[in-house]
């Protein structure tokens, strides 16, 4: 590994993050539980954040986008999370998305896609999951076949979120069933409208609930050859590329999570009376509070300095950022446990944000590869 990177946020880093934080708290919060119990996609957060360009703050310049870094593009999706994680999804699926044009693509198609994301016109999502094809993408049963200068495309995804909302839809299939196992896929761009797509049902989800996700399922739909990213053969590469990047993103999630669930717990243990005092004056609780902010600060470390590294592309950014997402999703997952049990009963009602909060903690361990196929990832790099 390089040696430890230096990252500074500097002035405006945190002149966003005062910009977002308004944002969330003015136009994104107030909706929050009632998206979340609706299992709607929130339409107030997504117009908020177009209008301030925070939505797809990552495309570049070029393409009409802010060209934030991928610390900024950290800070926009942590700072939403900390009172939304279903509305933190927009910048950082539209990321996801996106990211294997910005990779892989030609100039055509970038600026044919990235061009409206950046405006706010289309969203994007990301195809590669599928039902038997999950941990293990390189076994994927999605086929395209070739047809003069198109594509056929036939099969399933699974698991894709914001399916429904988003105008594009980035898919790998096989291209070359006899082909080099991961060496056989290639990515192409899919249109909400194209003849022959269609989407499941919306999931029934623990939580992230006003984001949808639901499964996608291609019958014959007829790809130009113009939408190709990459060459034929570079789709699982790109894929892969692609997640090391946006894992970070997830970590920032992540933290936002977790920062949302201990400022909720300290301002109530601050109120809280048992047996004539606060509950914030017994030792007890204020362990939990000092183990809970020290678990988020370091993962708050670890996803800025692969954030850090992402905008780098350093070589060792599967590792740190597989590391960020892994570390940061696990603090989360405990930090809004304790959370809630900070709050006892009222912890476990919707009277608090907390239950919700622990509730979409949880996806944070399982999508864009479980910290199971993390810590794969992590122990490949060590071991190579």
């Amino acid at each position: 590994m390089s040696d430890f990177p230096l990252f500074q946020t500097g002035e405006e880093h945190e002149e966003l993050r005062e910009a977002v934080h308004a944002v969330a708290e003015d136009k994104i919060a107030p909706h929050a539980a009632e998206v979340d119990a609706n299992s709607e996609f929130p339409r107030a957060a997504y117009d908020a954040l177009r209008a301030t360009d925070f939505h797809a703050a990552h495309i570049p310049e070029d393409y009409e986008g802010v060209g934030a870094d991928a610390l900024a593009t950290c800070i926009i999706i942590e700072e939403v999370a900390r009172v939304c994680a279903s509305s933190s999804l927009i910048p950082a699926v539209n990321k996801l998305g996106t990211m294997p044009l910005i990779l892989g693509a030609s100039e055509d198609v970038k600026r044919r896609y990235l061009t409206p994301t950046a405006r706010g016109e289309a969203m994007f999502s990301y195809g590669l999951s599928e039902r038997e094809a999950g941990s293990d993408t390189a076994r994927m049963r999605t086929q395209a076949v070739a047809d003069g200068d198109d594509w056929i495309l036939n099969g399933q995804k699974s698991w894709i979120t914001n399916a429904g909302v988003s105008e594009y839809y980035t898919v790998m299939a096989v291209t070359d069933p006899d082909g080099k196992r991961g060496s056989n896929i290639s990515a192409f761009v899919v249109h909400a409208d194209d003849p022959g797509f269609a989407l499941g049902e919306p999931e029934k989800k623990l939580g992230i609930k006003g984001s949808p996700t639901r499964e996608l399922f291609f019958d014959d739909v007829r790809i130009p050859g113009d939408r190709l990213v990459g060459e034929p053969g570079e789709g699982l590469k790109i894929a892969l590329r692609t997640l090391d990047h946006t894992r970070v993103t997830i970590g920032a999630q992540a933290i936002g999570i977790a920062q949302g669930a201990l400022d909720n717990a300290v301002a109530y243990v601050k109120e809280r009376k048992q047996f004539d005092t606060a509950i914030a004056d017994f030792q007890g609780i204020q362990f939990m509070l000092a183990d809970m902010a020290m678990k988020l600060e370091t993962a708050r470390q670890m996803v800025y300095v692969a954030a850090a590294k992402s905008e780098r592309n350093d070589s060792d950014l599967s590792f740190f950022g597989a590391a960020a997402k892994c570390y940061a999703s696990d603090a989360a997952m405990e930090i809004t446990t304790d959370a809630v049990q900070l709050l006892g009963g009222a912890g476990y009602v919707s009277d608090f944000p907390l239950e919700r909060m622990m509730r979409d903690a949880k996806i944070t361990q399982i999508y864009e590869g479980t910290n199971q196929i993390q810590r794969l990832v992590m122990a490949r790099h060590l071991l190579k």
